[in-house]
C-alpha cells in the first residue's frame, strides 16, 4: 500500500503565493482552482467547501452519487478538471491545491512531500499509497489526490479528512449500481478516518477545525518559505465569479456523464 517517496528530493514548487479562499461555495473555488492554472507562476490553495461530492473529469454521476440522499441533504454534485475517483467535501475538510509549471523530470507524487512534512510537524504521522494517496498508521486514508495537466501547467489537488461527517460521506457516495455507464472512471473505495478521531485515540486533544487550518497554513508557509497570504484583486474575483456561472455552476458540465 505505501508508495516510497525520495526523502532528499528538492522542492518541486518554489515559494508559491499562497491563497486562502474566503468562499465556502463548491462552484467558486473550482473555478478558483482553474482560474490560478490559467495564469504563469506558482500558487498554494487552501479552500473549505459547503457539502458536496466532487466528481473526476471522466465520471458518471449515476456510477459515484445516491442522488436521492444528496438532493434531500442539500449536498451539491460538481465536477472538477482533474481525473481520479469521486470524493466528499464539508465544512470539516481542508483542500490543498498546488498549481506550477511541469518540470522537465518530475517525480512522480512529489507534491506530497510538503503535505507529508507539515502534518508530521503538527504530530499526524502520514504515509503514501500507491495512488498518491495519504494513510494514517492502521490503514486508514485521510487524503484523496487527483492531478491535470495541460500546456506546461501541473494541477495537483488533494482533501484532509479533520472532522467530516462520515456518514454523510459514505451514504452520499453509495448509488444503487456502480456499472450503468460502462465507459466511466470507478472509483476505489477506501476505509477512510479523520483526523481529529486519530488525535483522540493517540490521547491528544485535538484541536478546533479552524484552529488545525490555521496551523496548517502557518507550517505550510514556514516550510515552502512563503513571506504571506495573497489576496484575491476585485478583478480576480470577477473573472472567477464569471468562469463559476459559465461553467462550474451548469448542470451541462456538472451532470455530462
Amino acid at each position: 500500500m505505501i508508495f516510497e517517496l525520495p526523502l532528499t528530493l528538492d522542492r518541486f514548487i518554489h515559494n508559491p503565493k499562497l491563497l486562502f479562499s474566503r468562499s465556502t461555495l463548491p462552484a467558486f473555488n473550482l473555478a478558483l482552482e482553474e482560474y490560478l492554472f490559467s495564469l504563469s507562476g506558482e500558487y498554494l490553495l487552501l479552500y473549505v467547501n459547503q457539502p458536496c461530492v466532487v466528481l473526476g473529469y471522466n465520471q458518471a454521476v449515476l456510477n459515484e452519487v445516491d442522488l436521492d440522499y444528496c438532493i434531500e441533504n442539500d449536498i451539491r454534485i460538481i465536477r472538477r478538471l482533474s481525473g481520479g475517483g469521486a470524493v466528499y467535501h464539508d465544512q470539516g475538510n481542508l483542500n490543498y491545491t498546488f498549481i506550477t509549471d511541469k518540470g522537465e523530470t518530475p517525480v512522480s507524487g512529489e507534491f506530497l512531500l510538503p503535505v507529508i512534512a507539515v502534518l508530521g510537524q503538527l504530530g499526524i504521522p502520514v504515509e503514501a499509497g500507491k495512488r498518491k494517496d495519504l494513510w494514517l498508521p492502521g490503514g486508514f486514508k485521510v487524503s484523496g489526490t487527483a492531478s491535470h495537466v495541460s500546456k506546461g501547467r501541473v494541477l495537483h489537488h488533494g482533501t484532509l479528512l479533520y472532522e467530516t461527517d462520515l456518514e454523510q460521506l459514505h451514504r452520499s457516495l453509495n448509488p444503487e449500481r456502480r456499472d450503468l455507464v460502462a465507459k466511466a472512471t470507478a472509483s476505489v473505495p477506501s476505509p477512510v478516518k479523520n483526523i481529529s478521531a486519530f488525535l483522540k485515540e493517540e490521547r491528544i486533544d485535538p484541536p478546533s477545525f479552524t484552529q488545525f487550518a490555521e496551523r496548517f497554513a502557518t507550517q505550510m508557509m514556514r516550510h515552502l518559505e512563503i513571506d504571506g497570504i495573497t489576496p484575491l484583486s476585485p478583478a480576480d474575483e470577477e473573472r472567477i465569479e464569471v468562469l463559476r456561472r459559465s461553467k462550474y455552476a451548469q448542470r451541462e458540465w456538472n451532470y455530462r456523464m
